[in-house]
């Protein structure tokens, strides 16, 4: 009987190595296969992104009542001056009231070939979850509806999961993911009695931030039910992710100075005027989910899906480089 369990283990151990085996090749196989659509579908990826008619996504959009959080600067500013150009009513939302109030003075001095609205301003802080509905409802005041609701607000921080406190951990969850949820599910309801709308998220790239990650994670999980709850509707939930903007992160300040310089993804991000066209952009075509990014981030996309051990080999020596 004893004699047995060693033959049984060393079944088992080669039945686990030619079972792994047989996972790589397969893996392999099925890569080199994808490999003939990659081209036509970086291709397709840069016309649907870089040239679509302009004129006809503005005329979709005028008088269409939008949302935009974190509107004060950077992004959000940029996607309420595209929107404002487009003929929308705009509804400009942050903490930083003051700010707002510059950039409702800049709009109002635009001039547009569309007809143009008076930009609404509402102070709003999404750390603030209990005041989080009646300011949905004064943004609903604000024209009557929301149409497009962009979730554009949101803290960084950088740092290193070891050296990074709990506390800032829970202040980027609440922010980045309980925030917006609480003001999707304020506005939902005035969508779905309308029988149409958009709701858009906004994520940012960004290296050495766990707790940045995590709530982006979390929201995009969100979203991806909620398109699966809403797909039965006319109401059209948009994921753009790895947007990376040529502007410094509005977030909490870590203590070590190596974090407070712009990496070199941050410096070579996209223009905030030309990320806030390729949104409007995907809001017309009604796309559910869009990476814009250059090359080398959706290649990395495909290397996690079919070659993952190349991935993780390389992200690693990445994080090497920059520690």
């Amino acid at each position: 009987m004893n004699s047995q369990i060693p033959r049984i283990n060393l079944r088992i151990k080669i039945n686990s190595t030619m079972f792994s085996s047989l996972k790589y090749w397969i893996r392999l196989i099925a890569g080199g296969l994808c490999l003939p659509f990659i081209f036509p579908w970086l291709v397709y990826q840069l016309y649907s992104s870089n040239f679509r008619h302009k004129v006809h996504r503005d005329k979709s959009l005028v008088g269409k009542i939008v949302l935009v959080t974190g509107a004060s600067s950077g992004l959000g500013e940029a996607l309420a001056h595209a929107c404002f150009k487009a003929g929308c009513k705009v509804i400009l939302a942050s903490r930083r009231k003051k700010k707002l109030e510059r950039v409702k003075k800049d709009l109002i001095s635009l001039k547009t070939k569309w007809p143009s609205y008076e930009p609404y301003i509402l102070s709003l802080d999404l750390n603030d979850l209990k005041d989080i509905p009646a300011k949905a409802e004064e943004a609903l005041h604000a024209f009557g509806k929301i149409d497009i609701l962009i979730n554009n607000s949101g803290v960084n921080y950088k740092g290193e999961i070891i050296n990074t406190s709990i506390d800032i951990d829970v202040k980027l969850m609440v922010v980045n993911y309980f925030g917006h949820v609480a003001l999707i599910k304020s506005i939902l309801p005035s969508m779905i009695k309308a029988g149409n709308g958009h709701i858009v998220s906004v994520s940012n790239a960004s290296s050495f931030s766990s707790s940045y990650a995590a709530s982006e994670h979390a929201k995009q999980a969100f979203f991806e039910v909620l398109r699966a709850e809403l797909a039965s509707t006319n109401i059209h939930v948009v994921n753009l992710g790895y947007l990376k903007i040529k502007l410094p992160s509005n977030g909490l300040q870590n203590a070590d100075s190596k974090y407070k310089v712009i990496d070199q993804t941050t410096a070579e991000g996209m223009n905030p005027d030309e990320a806030a066209d390729c949104v409007l952009n995907a809001v017309n075509s009604g796309q559910n989910d869009v990476i814009f990014a250059s090359l080398t981030p959706k290649l990395a996309g495909l290397l996690y899906n079919f070659f993952p051990s190349v991935y993780f080999y390389l992200t690693k020596n990445k994080t090497r480089r920059c520690s």
